[in-house]
């Protein structure tokens, strides 16, 4: 899952390793002491009772982050975290219905109260689960019909990056969960996102699964890894059938494709 990377941040006392991604969409965990605060920038980070931590990086996040760990006998260490800057892709998708791309007043008012419920779950406080560190297996197989990061034109006019990995996949076909977790939210007919799933993966890290049909999963529930949540649908805003996943960290968006192996979705191969 998170092997591109394996640093050591060393002072006389103290060693902590580091193993992720220092790139943009990229997500890292940390070991440190038991106690010890850690500090991304100026945001305090969740640090488990075994000092395990972890923290990510947005689309746009800049070429330097400062990681800052201090322990509980006062001892301060502090490293400069080199982030990798990326190239994104320009995506054009002409042919939509225009009401999705430019929507009423009405509609623009039921986007801004399913985004609410999102951004309550995303909201919440962060469990000590650690369901995230099991490798992620692909909750879908079929083609990728879109990229983490790419920057949409829809019917020719620019909207907001896609913040997530979209599998192309015949209507009906299953959806399971990449990785234990809870189930926060199920939604069936959002304006953008359609059939919405999110599960909780612990440590404020989140799956999102939108255009589906035929929900199963049912919110508050716990899901395992493999377990059926649903079926590939394209309701919402969506030109066919696709899953799309997105990945979080608290309100941090993840490039979904670092947590899976490339080999794991045969479709996407052919």
């Amino acid at each position: 899952m998170l092997a591109a990377l394996s640093l050591l941040l060393t002072t006389p006392a103290h060693a902590i390793e580091l193993t992720g991604q220092l790139t943009q969409g990229g997500f890292v965990t940390g070991r440190t002491t038991p106690g010890a605060t850690v500090l991304l920038g100026d945001r305090a980070l969740m640090v488990g009772k075994d000092g395990l931590f972890v923290f990510g990086f947005g689309r746009d996040q800049a070429p330097t982050a400062q990681l800052t760990i201090i322990h509980s006998n006062g001892e301060s260490e502090q490293q400069m975290l080199d982030i990798a800057q990326r190239e994104f892709d320009i995506q054009r998708i002409n042919n939509m219905e225009q009401a999705k791309v430019t929507p009423n007043p009405a509609d623009l008012a039921r986007i801004k109260a399913d985004q609410e419920k999102i951004n309550e779950v995303r909201g919440g406080a962060p469990t000590e689960s650690q369901d995230f560190l099991v490798p992620f297996i692909w909750p879908a197989q079929g083609p990728i019909s879109g990229v983490y990061g790419s920057q949409r034109i829809l019917n020719g006019e620019p909207r907001a990056p896609h913040y997530g990995l979209d599998i192309a996949a015949p209507e009906g076909s299953p959806v399971v969960a990449p990785a234990p977790g809870w189930v926060r939210l199920v939604a069936s007919d959002f304006f953008l996102t359609g059939g919405t799933i999110i599960i909780d993966h612990g440590f404020g890290v989140q799956s999102a699964f939108i255009h589906m049909k035929a929900l199963q999963a049912k919110i508050g529930t716990y899901v395992r890894q493999g377990e059926v949540i649903g079926h590939v649908g394209q309701t919402g805003r969506a030109t066919g059938p696709h899953l799309h996943w997105g990945m979080t960290w608290l309100d941090v968006r993840l490039d979904p494709a670092f947590w899976v192996p490339a080999d794991g979705n045969l479709a996407a191969q052919n």
